[in-house]
């Protein structure tokens, strides 16, 4: 049996701290990397079904899933790659 290494897209909050004259500023100091992170790591929020493989450029992988009851639409919910390893 293949083993497959999936890629899932999530959704995960990190606090940070960054000295600045304004919210806007300590957005922009975030946004370019100066801020520094708070806490132990990410904390998951949810799984991204929004995001996903365009189902138009996947249609095996979508039929195939859609046979198995996995409702897809225009993209495969939340996988960003899969790859046979084995």
């Amino acid at each position: 049996m293949p083993i497959y290494e999936i890629e899932q897209y999530e959704i995960h909050s990190q606090k940070f701290r960054v000295r600045a004259k304004s919210e806007a500023e300590a957005i922009r100091k975030l946004y370019d990397g100066e801020a520094e992170v708070v806490g132990e790591g990410a904390e998951l929020i949810e799984v991204a079904g929004d995001l996903g493989l365009p189902a138009e450029e996947h249609r095996k992988l979508a039929d195939a899933l859609h046979k198995l009851g996995v409702k897809v639409d225009d993209v495969i919910p939340s996988i960003r790659s899969i790859e046979e390893l084995e």
